[in-house]
């Protein structure tokens, strides 16, 4: 079976779409030996991937079921939660921000987006690009480029965080993906940086994660104003379990450890 794959000077790796053995429908694309990101055609709407389970969950409460939003997606990957918002959230304007442009289209080459979605995509630095946007242009910002403490400097810090915070409606969220090892000296860093800018943030994980012996994923939420504190138990319930969700001073207590 030929396995379509593209070359990415940029980073010296390739870029492969895998079909999934065990699910139908569904692919995975790997960077180099790294699976990157999980896309089911046929069921745009199930997200098998953990931290993106916890971001769409956010998404979910943002606005009532089945209103379009507004959704900066910074970082395309295979573009999974863009697909989920467009079938869940159908009308939805969204835009994505990729730095190479041989894998976006490597990606909408062989992973299409379903027939309708409105999404504009831009090629270019992701801070850079989203400064091009004016203030409470969207309701959610999706920052998923970390791969660890490698991270950009410039992307991973208090002032690019406080430039995505003034692009939020006044509902809005900021969602950001954190992948470390331990003792997670990266992760709570970037929870102190979120906290010098955002109004309040949420911290969401396995309740694993919080051990900080463990790697794995954290998804940063930051909002303008205060955290909705409805939301926690709801994505308390929402999961994926063993769900965790640290807010206010439980959310403090982790980033400043």
């Amino acid at each position: 079976m030929n396995v379509p794959s593209r070359f990415l000077k940029s980073i010296g790796s390739h870029a492969v779409v895998d079909a999934d053995a065990l699910i139908e429908g569904a692919y995975i694309l790997s960077i180099g030996d790294a699976q990157q990101s999980h896309v089911n055609l046929s069921c745009p709407d199930e997200v098998f991937y953990e931290y993106l389970r916890r971001m769409a969950n956010v998404v979910d409460l943002v606005a009532p079921a089945g209103v379009p939003i507004r959704v900066l997606h910074l970082g395309a990957g295979a573009l999974t939660l863009a697909r989920y918002v467009q079938a869940l959230r159908p009308g939805s304007v969204q835009h994505a921000v990729e730095l190479e442009r041989v894998l976006l289209d490597f990606v909408l080459t062989h992973l299409p987006l379903p027939e309708g979605t409105d999404l504009t995509v831009h090629i270019g630095d992701a801070r850079a690009v989203a400064g091009e946007f004016e203030e409470a242009t969207f309701d959610v910002v999706v920052l998923d480029i970390f791969a660890g403490s490698d991270a950009p400097a410039h992307l991973a810090c208090a002032e690019h965080y406080g430039e995505l915070l003034r692009l939020l409606s006044p509902n809005g969220v900021l969602l950001v993906n954190v992948g470390d090892d331990p003792p997670l000296t990266f992760a709570r860093r970037q929870a102190q940086e979120l906290l010098e800018t955002a109004g309040d943030i949420a911290i969401l994980a396995d309740a694993a994660m919080f051990s900080g012996r463990l790697a794995g994923n954290l998804v940063l939420a930051g909002v303008n104003g205060q955290w909705p504190g409805q939301w926690t138990q709801s994505l308390l319930e929402m999961g994926p379990h063993p769900a965790d969700v640290r807010t206010g001073p439980d959310a403090a207590a982790f980033a400043l450890a």
